[in-house]
């Protein structure tokens, strides 16, 4: 019997990244499809959503109705994903021809959504921490891993809680055989995966040994053959000495970290009830740096939150300069639904709030200019890991710079001493050395 075809749009973040990849292994290895990059022959139609931010959900429905005009007659469409999560049954309101909605906390039962008309599955309780996916990698040389599922943490921007439920941590066991697995397959680094990975280990859903991130990160470093360990996101909050020590001391752990400051105003982090401070914010910060040469720190700020003033805003500037931050993910304020800041009175108008995100981008862009420009004649130890055009290859430095050269498939999954001899902001260039 010849194999089904499976078409998968992915929209958001690493983690749905992770889901759409568990979705495909369920898909061709229980349900005999194959992937497909050509909509017009696929069977099962698929487009895995974000809703952190506004523009992804306009962007779902003017998506699934493009698929409607382009797909072959009998084909299924399914959204899955953030939206589906907190619109569910209204996704069938607006897009009648959609034949499933599979929310964020139910991705194992992909299954089961394609053989059920008008399957709804969006139980924010419903746990996965144990489920047993089927395996499937976009990439032979890098393994995303859950390592937890949900987010208790109710800042009061954020819709997240309210797609993927609460937070519950992934059996170390399960972890560390896909890791295990994932390395005797070619992989020489892992990216593990969660809302706030090092809050790791504060609730299980059966009886465990006691283990927190640290710990996790200092189990995962012994598997042999492995060469790197990235992760994302870390809670500023759960930055203690230990966890600082252990990213520091542990050669296998990529000297790059996230660390979302969100707001560098005391009075707005309160307001978002992100429960840490900006002086406790810098001192994590400032204490990475001074304990990692080769430090590249990355951060996710807001402006224009209800409320903040000038000089809040003025604030957050202060703290770009002070920190440095390699890459910056800067977004206006958007209002998300059931979260409390959509109800605050004290909404930024657009123009303002336009206006401080073109200047706090702009002085960043400053910034990494210098920062860039300062890689050039640096010797990087370089994972080859995709094919450009032109006959040339990309790979990422251990503090996460994007390098590209002249080469070819020979060198994917290998690490290379590269000199980088023209520095983009964007984009390192180099030679092998």
């Amino acid at each position: 019997m010849s194999a089904k075809k499976l078409f998968i749009q992915t929209l958001g973040c690493a983690m749905n990244v992770r889901d759409s990849e568990h979705i495909i292994a369920e898909l061709t290895q229980k349900e005999n499809y194959s992937l497909t990059e050509d909509i017009q022959e696929a069977d099962l139609i698929l487009i895995n959503t974000c809703s952190v931010r506004e523009k992804p959900v306009h962007k779902l429905f003017s998506e699934v109705g493009a698929f409607k005009k382009l797909k072959k007659n009998g084909a299924k469409i399914g959204v899955c994903g953030c939206t589906a999560s907190h619109l569910g049954a209204e996704i069938f309101k607006k897009a009648p021809y959609v034949d499933f909605v599979l929310g964020a906390r139910n991705v194992s039962k992909i299954t089961q959504a394609i053989k059920i008309p008008k399957f709804l599955g969006t139980d924010l309780n419903y746990d996965e921490s144990d489920f047993a996916f089927k395996d499937f990698r976009n990439s032979i040389y890098k393994a995303y891993i859950n390592i937890s599922i949900g987010c208790d943490k109710h800042c009061t921007y954020c819709i997240v809680p309210h797609t993927r439920g609460d937070e519950i941590s992934i059996p170390f066991a399960i972890i560390f055989n896909e890791a295990k697995k994932a390395v005797s397959k070619g992989a020489k680094e892992i990216f593990l995966l969660g809302q706030n990975v090092n809050n790791y280990g504060k609730k299980f859903k059966n009886e465990h040994k006691k283990m927190d991130f640290s710990d996790l990160l200092e189990e995962l470093s012994q598997i042999e053959g492995l060469e790197r360990i990235r992760f994302t996101s870390p809670h500023p909050l759960h930055m203690d000495d230990k966890f600082l020590h252990t990213f520091s001391q542990n050669p296998k752990i990529c000297k790059c970290i996230h660390m979302p400051l969100q707001s560098g105003s005391n009075e707005i982090l309160k307001t978002m009830k992100r429960g840490y401070t900006k002086e406790w914010y810098l001192d994590r910060a400032l204490k990475l740096r001074s304990l990692c040469k080769n430090l590249s720190i990355s951060t996710d700020i807001i402006v224009a939150f209800p409320g903040e003033s000038q000089r809040d805003f003025e604030e957050s500037l202060e703290m770009i300069e002070k920190v440095r931050f390699e890459q910056i993910f800067s977004f206006k304020y958007s209002k998300r639904p059931l979260t409390k800041a959509a109800l605050m009175d004290n909404q930024i108008p657009e123009e303002i709030a336009s206006k401080r995100l073109e200047i706090l981008q702009n002085r960043h862009y400053e910034i990494l200019d210098e920062i860039v420009k300062k890689q050039e004649n640096q010797i990087f130890e370089v994972l080859f890991e995709e094919l450009r055009a032109d006959g040339e290859i990309a790979g990422r430095t251990d503090n996460n710079f994007l390098v590209q050269i002249k080469g070819s498939e020979e060198f994917l999954g290998q690490m290379k001493q590269v000199k980088i001899t023209n520095a983009r902001r964007m984009v390192l260039y180099g030679e092998v050395v």
